[in-house]
């Protein structure tokens, strides 16, 4: 018989590569965006055209709709991926802190998704994953060390981006451990609402929703929605259920590494040499950590998406 494409060996390195790609340019959609509305303002607008999107899609398909426990389930995970980790980090940027420390600190989740996972998700780790895991973060240290002033750092933002982080990583465990069948178009649609429902109180009570409409911001969240919300979040859960979840999240350290590349077209911000020491640095710490071992050290238990 012959292999279905999601079988193909390259299939989880396109993947992988997506989603790096887009979650990295993302920073810098979600920086214009931002300029337009407030956080939650601007959140509440990008996932009632994300809902816009997935509703047709599900209505035509007819996807499996999770029910009962797994539809609790699939709420939990979202609100933690989409409102407690978006409305952290946008809160971040929205207060002025650099988008050094912004980096720095979300891209502390595979360290700690690699403590979680070793500890109560029965995933065993090498000595040169972890040697990998600590020169990765070492190396986006150093990618973003010229932007990091930590006079910009208020109370207020450091709370909004340790919540981002907590958010992004219990969401994507969360996902991993309690809903790994559903199906990734009607969890979508559910998360989506959920989200907005969450939300768009917030905006309505803190922001008066209040939006300068422009076709910047249009264009930052048809972005963020079709790239982001729909195809990127949806290649990491994927990834997360046909692998290891430290060596799937190691990929966040690349992030940044397309942020500062993106720079130097969109606002000629020219990268420093200890950022290209740092790219360096951060490829060698995800190889280590993505490389295959000699034997299986984990195996889902969920049959691939």
């Amino acid at each position: 018989m012959a292999r279905t494409l999601r079988e193909a060996p390259w299939f989880d390195a396109v993947l992988a590569w997506y989603f790096v790609t887009v979650w990295g340019s993302g920073f810098l959609a979600t920086k214009v965006g931002l300029q337009h509305a407030a956080p939650f303002t601007f959140l509440t607008l990008r996932f009632a055209f994300g809902l816009a999107c997935v509703v047709p899609i599900v209505l035509l398909m007819q996807p499996r709709l999770p029910a009962g426990r797994e539809l609790g389930h699939v709420v939990v995970a979202g609100l933690l991926m989409h409102a407690v980790h978006l409305g952290g980090s946008h809160y971040t940027q929205y207060l002025g802190v650099s988008a050094g420390i912004t980096a720095l600190i979300l891209s502390a989740q595979p360290l700690i998704t690699a403590l979680i996972a070793v500890r109560w998700m029965g995933e065993t780790l090498a000595a040169r994953q972890w040697a990998g895991v600590l020169i990765g973060l070492a190396g986006v240290a150093l990618v973003v060390w010229h932007k990091v002033d930590v006079r910009e750092a208020s109370a207020a933002s450091l709370v909004a981006v340790t919540v981002a982080l907590a958010g992004v990583t219990a969401g994507t465990l969360y996902q991993r451990t309690f809903c790994p069948l559903v199906d990734l178009r009607s969890a979508a649609a559910v998360q989506f609402a959920a989200t907005i429902a969450v939300l768009a109180p917030l905006a309505w009570t803190f922001e008066d929703l209040r939006v300068d409409w422009s076709w910047e911001l249009a264009g930052s969240i048809l972005f963020l929605v079709i790239g982001a919300s729909l195809l990127a979040v949806s290649a990491l859960h994927t990834l997360m259920r046909r692998g290891q979840a430290t060596r799937v999240t190691s990929l966040l350290y690349l992030t940044p590494i397309f942020a500062v590349a993106l720079e130097f077209p969109m606002f000629g911000v020219v990268p420093s040499a200890l950022s290209l020491a740092g790219i360096a640095v951060t490829c060698l710490g995800v190889a280590l950590v993505t490389g295959r071992t000699s034997r299986r050290v984990h195996t889902e238990s969920a049959t691939p998406p």
